[in-house]
């Protein structure tokens, strides 16, 4: 059976000589370099339980918005698919049956990059060159579903299979972290990290924010209805979650505002929470006060801090009623990192022991603000392309767009950001490619040597995220 064009050993080479056959020699380098996950969003009940996963739909389908929001464009049910509901209502139960569907419609995904990954996991994990369609999808089903059966694919065999090192999840600060505690108690920590993410109690855009801050204060022994009590409430969680491996934080904001205002207007703003007085402009403020609290913290304790600006989340206010968050109706929009952070920056920016890695999901932002940004203050760094945009082309635009000001060096690496487990080696590895594409390039118009650009391949690779990140 031919091999399918996505195992072509040039895959997203440049097509042109002698760029193409720079890129070749670069990329047996760092083809088989560890795979360093620093942020992304597997369950970690698979590395704590390394149990069977319960089928291909489980594996594949379900936990991945990207598949999701395109059935969902062309009118596919998230019922059909077996997307539990909120209020119990019956949805497909069948695995068999919502895989077939995801077959049929498997066309739709030409061209981007969720085909991209699911095609390097089906032959890359599996052993499968034939292309999944409507006349395949039993097949497939089968050989999955039998090789889920054995060791080869429990979760832990996997991180070893595919070389990776280190891989974080993201838990909210109220999350008890029962997983990692199961994983701390034989040893897999450090290699399996937690993140500390405290939207669910710096967003007052969150429902039951009040309750949310009640709870915290009760979690840490802490008086949370003040704002000393507050931030130590934070400074005792994130210690606890630097015990079960976290190096850094994560925040999902809106825009990239901070602030930096008086002790009496941050408690009043506190006050207002609490007695759930609170409007969109005040949520606002407070939000933006958090972050410059946040990056404070960093400056204490050195976690890194990961700021994702710009998406407009849950946008379906139906399917948010229905089904709840991370279900694909999540849209970018533009985003003001430079005067966002000036409060930040204007507060801490020089502080050594701080390291904000900016994400985000306008495009136009990486030449007009992030590489400048990255390129004079020590304390920034330029997270690498972000949900929409880590694909082949997504890719290429960012590296064209950040080099020039900000350098090599002032890009944290790579971070798969998934919630698919078998989308992390398919996703590095298209990054790997990519970076081969654009040094290959700069080789062929003699912008750089070859000396250079393989230690730089190797750098972005692997090297980046590790020092990015502080992971020993």
């Amino acid at each position: 059976m031919t091999q399918p064009r996505h195992l072509h050993p040039d895959l997203l080479f440049p097509a042109a000589e002698p760029a193409r056959s720079n890129a070749r020699a670069l990329y047996p380098l760092v083809k088989d370099l560890p795979i360093v996950s620093p942020h992304g969003h597997t369950d970690p009940a698979w590395f704590a339980q390394n149990g069977r996963f319960a089928s291909p739909t489980a594996l594949f389908l379900t936990p991945d918005h990207y598949v999701l929001r395109m059935l969902k464009s062309r009118g596919i049910s998230y019922d059909a698919l077996g997307i539990p509901r909120k209020d119990g209502q019956p949805v497909e139960a069948d695995g068999r049956k919502a895989w077939q569907l995801f077959a049929d419609n498997y066309h739709l995904f030409a061209g981007t990059p969720s085909k991209t990954w699911i095609d390097h996991s089906l032959h890359a994990v599996f052993g499968i060159t034939e292309e999944l369609s409507s006349a395949t999808a039993g097949s497939i089903y089968d050989q999955i579903d039998r090789q889920l059966g054995t060791p080869a694919l429990l979760p832990r065999t996997i991180l070893d299979r595919f070389n990776v090192e280190v891989i974080a999840t993201t838990e909210f600060a109220l999350d008890p972290l029962t997983q990692h505690q199961a994983m701390e108690a034989d040893g897999y920590i450090g290699r399996v990290r937690t993140t500390y993410r405290p939207d669910d109690v710096t967003d007052p855009s969150r429902a039951a924010i009040a309750e949310n801050l009640q709870k915290f204060g009760e979690l840490t022994g802490e008086d949370t209805a003040t704002w000393a009590g507050l931030i130590n409430a934070h400074r005792n969680r994130r210690e606890y979650f630097c015990r079960f491996g976290a190096v850094a934080t994560d925040h999902g904001v809106p825009t990239a505002m901070t602030a930096d205002l008086p002790l009496v207007e941050k408690q009043a703003l506190l006050d207002k929470i609490l007695a759930g007085r609170l409007d969109a402009g005040d949520a606002e403020l407070f939000r933006a006060q958090m972050m410059t609290e946040m990056a404070l913290l960093s400056v204490e304790d050195g976690m890194v801090m990961q700021l994702h600006a710009g998406s407009r989340r849950n946008t379906d206010p139906l399917l948010m009623r229905e089904r709840g968050t991370d279900l694909g109706a999540d849209i970018p929009g533009p985003t003001d990192y430079v005067g966002g952070l000036r409060a930040l920056l204007s507060r801490c920016g020089n502080e050594p022991n701080l390291r904000l890695i900016m994400f985000v999901l306008d495009e136009t932002t990486y030449a007009r603000e992030l590489a400048p940004m990255a390129g004079y203050w020590p304390s920034l760094l330029i997270g690498p392309p972000w949900w929409f945009h880590d694909s082949p082309q997504g890719i290429r635009r960012y590296l064209d767009q950040v080099v020039e000001s900000a350098g090599f060096y002032n890009l944290a690496g790579f971070n798969d950001d998934t919630r698919a487990l078998l989308s992390v080696p398919a996703r590095h590895d298209v990054w790997r490619r990519e970076v081969c594409h654009f040094l290959g390039t700069w080789i062929a118009e003699n912008r750089i040597s070859k000396s250079s650009a393989e230690d730089i391949a190797i750098h972005l690779s692997y090297q980046a995220a590790k020092d990015a990140y502080k992971i020993a």
